[in-house]
């Protein structure tokens, strides 16, 4: 090309633009080892030679039509077709073969994910074996500081370990970090498994009070003879077989810091003016000791009972109650935040991996939108309990809805007898319908806002909008 043509040619930014793209796509023909199209039901439309012989299929006519996961069963591209979000590099195994890959949406010119499309950018994994190494090493040096952290801090919780994006779960953390930001009571509501724990060591770790201890006690698992000691201390002789040392209770070794009093409900009525007294004047006397110790600590209360019905019967003091109660912050069900599933899902199997040393899991978008239709009883802890149940009973890194056979009830909760699941198709609708009304009603109805908040387009967004309408209730 000549200089003058070439110089025209670089001031025009369109056609600079079209012929980068040229380039691009010229040079990742030559690069790539092979690569798959599957269509928005996620059946493959089109697969080249090189993956086709990769995956030892004769000919193309053996894969095209199928549906993805039946000739490649650890495939993403279903997940990426559902958030529209690429996942640019990723290590994929096949059988016994480790590909590297990399996963695009594709898009219609109105904006709709109609598809996706694979490329394995590497046959084997040697080729990023040094790339591979230094991550690795960057995760554990990145782990051990979090540890260090955390063991600093005496928290074992990071605000991060509240796992959420759902409008429900941003507002349970904004509370929580302003009550960070006050040196006041707070009260955690919330059922059984909803992280109250997790928000209480979270709270502190963003505390001024950091650097202090974080202690927790779990009012229900303390015999109530022993509750008095296990609070305040106990001096040496102070009963019959009692200890010659000094034994320092919940307030002293949290002085500076915060107790945690899980399960607050379950404190007897002869405990709680005791408490109250503690909580006001901040000081108290060690059993056997008439010497009064001062100490400065911050109360977090928690409790999965209705602590204002416990009041109401008698059963639970008023004063301490409000006493404990300056900041509430309501947890809720996992069943009322089913847009969370799929991020919780993600964290949870990390955490199976990290704790086991297992292979690594995900979930197949079936097994995602069986677990939306169960109604969870034990919420987050449950949710955890039956994915690693499911990593022990299958061999297979992607979690399909038959691995959830065994070990999760079929059944709807709370309507009598027991109910069958619905169908995939029934179930992933219900879904979808549920995570995109609830994203409208946390937006006042912006549809804009609510496609931000869950990742989709606006055209994606207007589309799940119409599917509702067409549901019949």
């Amino acid at each position: 090309m000549p200089v003058q043509s070439t110089q025209a040619f670089l001031t025009n930014a369109a056609a600079i633009h079209k012929h980068a793209m040229r380039t691009l796509f010229r040079q990742l023909d030559s690069l790539y080892e092979g690569a798959i199209v599957v269509d928005r039901q996620g059946r493959i439309a089109w697969i080249d030679d090189k993956y086709r012989a990769m995956l030892g299929l004769r000919d193309a006519q053996q894969a095209l039509g199928r549906e993805i996961e039946q000739v490649i069963p650890n495939s993403l591209l279903r997940d990426v077709m559902r958030t529209g979000e690429p996942i640019l590099l990723d290590i994929m195994e096949f059988g016994q073969q480790t590909f590297v890959v990399t996963r695009l949406p594709l898009e219609s010119d109105q904006g709709d994910v109609i598809g996706a499309v694979g490329f394995v950018l590497y046959e084997q994994l040697h080729q990023l074996k040094p790339l591979v190494a230094k991550f690795t090493a960057l995760q554990q040096e990145l782990a051990a500081a979090r540890r260090g952290l955390a063991e600093r801090r005496g928290a074992k919780y990071a605000l991060d370990d509240f796992v959420g994006r759902s409008a429900a779960c941003l507002e349970v953390k904004r509370h929580a970090a302003r009550a960070a930001q006050l040196d006041v009571g707070v009260l955690l509501l919330g059922e059984t498994g909803t992280g109250k724990e997790i928000l209480a060591n979270a709270i502190h770790a963003l505390s001024n009070r950091a650097a202090a201890p974080f202690i927790g006690v779990n009012m229900a698992a303390v015999p109530e003879t022993l509750l008095e000691a296990e609070f305040f201390g106990v001096a040496p002789g102070a009963y019959t077989g009692a200890d010659r040392r000094i034994r320092d209770g919940k307030f002293k070794q949290a002085d500076g810091g915060t107790l945690f009093l899980d399960e607050i409900g379950d404190l007897p009525l002869t405990m709680q003016s005791k408490l109250l007294r503690v909580l006001q004047e901040q000081e108290f006397e060690m059993l056997g000791s008439g010497k009064v110790i001062k100490v400065d600590v911050r109360v977090i209360a928690a409790t999965s009972v209705d602590l204002a019905a416990l009041v109401a019967q008698g059963r639970f003091r008023s004063d301490l109650y409000y006493r404990l109660n300056v900041l509430q912050i309501n947890l809720p069900p996992l069943r009322d935040r089913l847009e969370d599933l799929d991020v919780l899902c993600d964290a949870l199997l990390q955490q199976i991996y990290e704790r086991h040393g297992t292979r690594r899991r995900s979930m197949t978008p079936p097994a995602l939108a069986l677990l939306g239709a169960y109604r969870w009883p034990g919420n987050v802890r449950e949710l955890r309990n039956v994915l690693e149940r499911a990593c022990i009973l299958s061999d297979s890194s992607r979690l399909s809805a038959d691995a959830f056979d065994a070990v999760l009830p079929l059944t709807v909760h709370g309507h009598g007898a027991a109910q069958p699941v619905r169908n995939y198709a029934a179930a992933l609708a219900e879904f979808d319908n549920t995570i995109t009304r609830n994203a409208l009603d946390a937006t006042g109805g912006n549809v804009v806002a609510a496609a931000k908040l869950l990742g989709l387009s606006r055209a994606t967004m207007y589309k799940r909008m119409a599917n509702m309408k067409n549901v019949t209730p």
